[in-house]
C-alpha cells in the first residue's frame, strides 16, 4: 500500500510538516495557530480571523487582495477557526498552482507564500491598530453568523446540549464567540490581542504537494519568522469526568420537528490505543446509514427524520442527533437507549462489524484524496501527541475485534439528554 508519510522539522519557533505527494497539481500550505479555549479570548479570536483575511499591508482591501490572488494563477487563501478538544485552532489555508506543472514554469510559490505570511504578520493597520471600519464591518458579519446558528435548529440543539453537558468545562465555549462580547472589542484592543497571539500560540505549518522538501524548507524559514518559544506545547487531554446522574433538559420553541440530542462520555480519546475500537463502535451504532440508530429509530419504527451519532475525538464525547415528531419523544428516546444497550451487549454480527470497518477505511481514503483532508488527518496526530502512519491507522481499524468494541462500549456513559420541542408540546412524563 503506497500511503503518504509526513516529514517534520522544527525551525524558527514552529514545526514544518512536509507531506510530499505527486497526487495533486497544486501546492497546499496550511498554517495552524493553536491556543487553549478561553471564554475571555474566544470572541476576539473569532473576530480576528475575519479581520485578518480582509486586508493586508500591501493589499488594503478585499478587492485588491483578491486581484493579487487572481494574478497568482487563481490562488485561494482563506482563514477559519475550529474547536479541537479544549483548544482553539485558527487555520490560514493557501492553495497555489504548482509551478512544476505550469507551461512557462513561472515562479509563483514564493510570491504566494509571501502573501500568506503578509496576511499573518503584516495586516492592514491605521494609526498602529486595525482599521475601525473593517473591525466594525466584521463585528456585524460575526453577529449575523452567531444569530444564524439560532435559526439552524440542529446546530442550535447540539450547542445547547454541549452547554448543559460541559458546563464549567472549556469545551462548552462557543467557537464563534459571543454576541454580547463584541461591542466591547475595540480596534486597538483587538490588535493588542493579535500581538499576544503571535507570541503565545503554537504554530505548525503544513505543506502538501509535489516538491523538493529541502528547497521548500529554505523558502519557508526565510518567509516565516516566529519568536522562539511560541511553539510551546499545551496538553490536549481533558480531565476525566465521571457521570453522577444523567441530566434531561427539555426546552420549547415554536417548531414542528423536535430535536432529540443525547451526549455520552466515552472515556476514550484519539491518543488511546482503544480509539479505533471506538470508531468501529460509532460506525455500528449511528455513524452510517446501515447503523443501529438509522435502521431501528428511522427505518423500522419511522420515528425520526434523521438519526445518527458522531464522535468528538479529543474530548472523548459521543453525540446522538435525531429529528422527531414532538409526540414521539419518549418512544424515540427509549429506542435510542435500547440501541446503546444492544451495542454494549455485543448484539451485532461480524459481518456488520466488517461493513462498518470498510466504511471507516473508505472514508479515510476519501479524506486522503483531498490536500486539506490530509492536513487535518496529520494535525489530529499533532494534537494528540501520537505518531501513527496512515497505514497504521488503517491497519488498527482492520484489527479491531468484537471484544474490543464491547470493551470501549462498556466505558460509555450517558451524560445529558437535550430535547428541543414544540411549544405546549406533546411531551408526557
Amino acid at each position: 500500500m503506497n500511503l503518504l508519510v509526513e516529514q517534520t522539522v522544527n525551525k524558527n519557533g514552529y514545526n514544518i510538516h512536509f507531506i510530499p505527494t505527486k497526487k495533486f497539481k497544486t501546492l497546499t500550505f496550511v498554517v495552524k495557530l493553536k491556543a487553549p479555549l478561553k471564554r475571555e479570548t474566544i470572541s476576539k479570536r473569532a473576530l480576528l480571523q475575519n479581520v485578518l483575511r480582509e486586508a493586508t499591508k500591501n493589499y488594503p482591501s478585499r478587492t485588491e487582495l483578491q486581484l493579487k490572488l487572481d494574478d497568482l494563477y487563481g490562488s485561494v487563501l482563506f482563514v477559519d477557526g475550529a474547536k479541537r478538544g479544549e483548544e482553539h485552532v485558527m487555520s490560514f489555508r493557501l492553495e497555489v498552482a504548482n509551478e512544476r506543472y505550469l507551461p512557462d514554469k513561472e515562479a509563483v510559490t514564493e510570491e504566494a507564500l509571501q502573501l500568506l505570511a503578509e496576511m499573518i504578520y503584516e495586516p492592514y493597520l491605521e494609526n498602529n491598530k486595525f482599521s475601525e471600519a473593517i473591525v466594525k464591518r466584521e463585528k456585524a458579519t460575526l453577529k449575523q453568523r452567531i444569530q444564524a446558528i439560532r435559526d439552524d435548529k440542529i446546530r442550535y440543539a447540539n450547542g445547547r446540549l454541549i452547554d448543559e453537558m460541559c458546563k464549567n468545562e472549556a469545551f462548552s465555549i462557543h467557537v464563534n464567540g459571543y454576541e454580547e462580547d463584541l461591542d466591547a472589542i475595540t480596534a486597538e484592543g483587538l490588535y493588542n490581542y493579535y500581538l499576544e497571539m503571535l507570541k503565545e500560540d503554537r504554530f505548525d505549518i503544513y505543506v502538501v504537494g509535489d516538491m523538493d522538501t529541502e528547497a521548500m524548507e529554505k523558502i519557508i524559514i526565510s518567509t516565516f519568522k516566529q519568536e522562539e518559544g511560541s511553539a510551546a506545547e499545551v496538553s490536549n487531554r481533558p480531565e476525566p469526568k465521571q457521570v453522577k446522574e444523567p441530566k434531561e433538559i427539555i426546552e420549547e420553541e415554536p417548531i414542528q420537528q423536535a430535536k432529540l440530542h443525547i451526549g455520552y462520555r466515552t472515556h476514550t480519546v484519539y491518543s488511546d490505543e482503544d480509539y479505533p475500537a471506538l470508531q468501529v463502535f460509532n460506525g455500528l451504532f449511528g455513524g452510517f446509514p446501515s447503523s443501529k440508530l438509522f435502521m431501528n429509530v428511522r427505518e423500522k419504527n419511522s420515528l425520526a427524520y434523521y438519526a445518527s451519532s458522531q464522535v468528538e475525538s479529543h474530548k472523548g464525547l459521543l453525540f446522538v442527533l435525531s429529528g422527531i415528531a414532538p409526540e414521539d419523544y419518549e418512544k424515540a428516546r427509549d429506542i435510542i437507549r435500547e440501541q446503546m444497550t444492544e451495542m454494549k451487549a455485543g448484539n451485532f454480527s461480524e459481518q456488520e462489524m466488517n461493513e462498518a470497518k470498510d466504511m471507516i477505511i473508505h472514508s479515510l481514503r476519501e479524506t486522503m484524496d483531498n490536500p486539506h483532508g490530509l492536513v487535518e488527518l496529520f494535525y489530529q496526530q499533532q494534537l494528540a501527541g501520537t505518531d501513527r502512519s496512515l497505514e497504521e491507522i488503517i491497519d488498527n481499524i482492520s484489527a479491531v475485534t468484537k471484544e474490543d468494541v464491547i470493551r470501549v462500549g462498556e466505558r460509555i456513559e450517558e451524560d445529558t439528554l437535550y430535547l428541543l420541542t414544540a411549544q405546549g408540546g406533546e411531551v408526557n412524563e
